[in-house]
């Protein structure tokens, strides 16, 4: 999808990533605040394009062939690419957010579902394995590893967590001085295959899981993609770099290491 050459980063470069992935996890977490019943979509865009003129970063969505938003907002049986508007959360709701940004020409790009006030049992349990088989997959990335040691991770925890969709064809990507870039980051695949995983690559690693089918269907707006058979989505993302010491997670805010020491796996900024 993104050709084959893969773009290797500098630690100084990696370094601007994380300026950049620090206003993605701070903006996130604004907007997490934020959702409520009542707060429409546009009212989460209006506050991250605050956030974005506030921390002096610019937005890598808005325009994005043609996209209207600096975030996605994509609720319930929506998995991803919701375009901004009227919608206005209600009660029960599950709001999947997207957000990038840029710091000096390096991008940001992350994800996270929203609980809007109390969700059903099984929403809430379809939000925790998606988050989980993000972390998951995270924590399998080693250098000298494989793409698909990531893709096969978090296959394996969805699966073994239940009977959960796993959206096909959407992955994750490479993503450095554009915010789509060589590899894919597939969210199924086997161990020991796909591109070897090097210092200085960046991933962008977003499991998509859906309460029933694996299939999406892209609505009239020609962006949001929606669960073919109306069954509800979750979707969660961070950007990651490995190095030689572990993994350093560059739009969380701690850069991972709370959830990487639950996993047994150290987090470690470039040497």
């Amino acid at each position: 999808m993104f050709g084959e050459s893969i773009e290797l980063k500098t630690p100084e470069q990696l370094a601007t990533m994380r300026r950049a992935g620090l206003v993605v996890g701070r903006t996130l977490e604004v907007l997490r605040d934020a959702v409520a019943p009542g707060v429409s979509t546009r009212d989460l865009d209006a506050l991250a394009r605050e956030r974005l003129a506030a921390e002096g970063a610019t937005s890598n969505f808005l325009g994005y062939h043609g996209f209207t938003g600096v975030i996605c907002a994509s609720v319930n049986d929506e998995i991803v690419h919701g375009i901004p508007g009227d919608r206005v959360l209600a009660e029960g709701d599950l709001v999947s957010i997207d957000f990038g940004a840029v710091v000096d020409g390096w991008h940001g790009d992350a994800a996270i579902s929203v609980p809007v006030g109390e969700v059903a049992p099984e929403v809430a349990e379809l939000n925790r394995v998606t988050e989980e088989s993000l972390w998951r997959g995270i924590a399998a990335a080693r250098i000298g590893g494989r793409v698909g040691d990531i893709s096969h991770a978090i296959e394996a925890h969805v699966r073994s967590q239940g009977r959960y969709g796993i959206t096909e064809g959407f992955t994750g990507h490479g993503i450095g001085s554009e915010m789509h870039q060589a590899p894919d980051v597939p969210n199924s695949g086997r161990r020991g295959k796909g591109p070897k995983i090097t210092l200085g690559m960046a991933l962008a690693i977003e499991p998509m899981i859906t309460l029933g089918t694996s299939r999406a269907e892209i609505l009239e707006d020609d962006w949001t993609a929606v669960t073919s058979d109306g069954t509800w989505a979750a979707h969660h993302e961070h950007s990651i770099t490995v190095t030689t010491e572990g993994v350093w997670v560059l739009t969380a805010l701690d850069g991972g290491a709370a959830r990487l020491a639950e996993l047994g796996v150290p987090c470690a900024e470039p040497a």
